[in-house]
């Protein structure tokens, strides 16, 4: 796709032999857009990123990541930190330090230790090479149980291009503006505007469209790269293409982050019908996927549709109760105001399941929107109580 990339252990994570930190890089600045976290306690990273895509016009050389330090809440010597980070790759590759990119997933509070991370940095670019993208996807992991990955082809009258990914998250997740921390790349020639415009797009309704626990990190980021390298260039003709491509990659990335939620047993997509708009689809969507007592029900076998209702109903939307439903997979437990018990066990049985389809219609209007998440499990308490200890 036009871009190098390398990966390997450089100290930050006690493990020995855990990949710890990763650069990719194009041979020239290639068109880049980010989007950060909405947290107003935003980690150096983020901070850093924003302002060298500002001044660089969306234009971007390479993007370095660590894991197992998030460098948030420390002050002026971890702006420093993310400051040296971005130099080093920058006098590595000859390019303006503008040009390098930076992020951190892992332990907030923590510096960054960086007499390993500078060196590190350093050999990583000595050894950067094409096909090693599964290096990357692992060298990002913090508590994810597995790494994640996707590519696609996109074949148009202009010529065909790919589209990769990678993402991590498993904890901390209700991304207000992405995923905790993804990467998305293209070999399609885009205008930088162009670009932004088709990650938000495509954000909105595959990273923006997950939560494990409604909380959102210090660090979210989402980048998306192109390099220009296959020759097909992205204009209005051809932009629905592109956003396609970033739709499919993104939703397969986003699902596999629910997928491997902390604790996780069981995907659960819950589906908002026939609100007044499609905002009110979204915000009641994700009001019942944050839902503890959702959660914790689903993760019992318990096809409580009256908490779906009371979450409905208090999700600050339109919203008529004698003519909403709640149904489980295709199973009516409440229709027109009236319950259906009687598929109860049936119901309970479904929920045996590991994917799991939750639908609650509002009775309002004609829109719909769909939000992922995952049930709540003794693990994710026990997960959270020793994250730091």
């Amino acid at each position: 796709m036009g871009f190098t990339s390398a990966a390997l252990h450089c100290g930050i994570k006690a493990k020995t032999g855990a990949l710890d930190l990763t650069v990719i890089a194009a041979e020239r600045p290639v068109a880049a857009a980010g989007l950060f976290t909405t947290n107003l306690a935003q980690a150096a990273p983020v901070l850093l990123s924003k302002k060298h895509l500002q001044r660089t016009a969306g234009m971007t050389r390479a993007i370095v990541i660590n894991s197992g330090c998030a460098n948030a809440c420390t002050g002026s010597q971890g702006l420093a930190d993310a400051e040296t980070m971005t130099r080093e790759v920058a006098a590595a590759l000859g390019c303006n330090v503008e040009d390098v990119l930076v992020a951190s997933t892992g332990v907030i509070g923590v510096n960054l230790p960086m007499g390993r991370v500078a060196p590190g940095i350093r050999t990583a670019i000595s050894q950067l090479a094409r096909g090693r993208g599964s290096d990357m996807a692992r060298a990002i992991m913090t508590t994810d149980p597995f790494p994640k990955e996707d590519a696609v082809r996109v074949e148009t009258a202009a010529g065909t291009f790919a589209i990769g990914g990678t993402a991590k998250g498993s904890g901390m997740i209700e991304p207000n503006m992405a995923t905790m921390i993804g990467l998305l790349t293209t070999d399609a020639q885009v205008p930088p505007a162009l670009l932004r415009r088709a990650l938000e797009e495509s954000a909105r309704d595959t990273f923006n469209a997950i939560t494990v626990d409604g909380e959102c990190s210090t660090n979210d980021t989402l980048f998306a790269l192109a390099s220009g390298a296959s020759g097909v260039v992205i204009d209005d003709e051809t932009y629905p293409a592109l956003l396609e491509g970033l739709l499919t990659v993104s939703r397969k990335l986003a699902v596999d982050i629910v997928r491997g939620g902390e604790g996780a047993t069981k995907v659960i997509r819950v589906t908002a019908q026939d609100a007044r708009t499609s905002d009110d689809a979204r915000r009641v969507a994700r009001t019942i996927a944050n839902s503890p007592l959702v959660k914790t029900a689903i993760h019992g076998g318990d096809p409580n549709w009256g908490r779906l209702i009371a979450v409905a109903g208090r999700a600050g939307v339109e919203f008529e109760l004698s003519r909403a439903a709640v149904t489980i997979g295709s199973i009516v437990l409440f229709k027109d105001g009236r319950p259906h018990d009687e598929a109860a066990p049936e119901a309970a049985a479904y929920l045996k399941n590991d994917e799991i389809a939750v639908l609650v219609d509002l009775g309002a209007g004609t829109a719909s929107s769909t939000v992922w998440t995952c049930d709540l499990s003794a693990e994710y308490v026990r997960i959270n109580a020793e994250y730091r200890t």
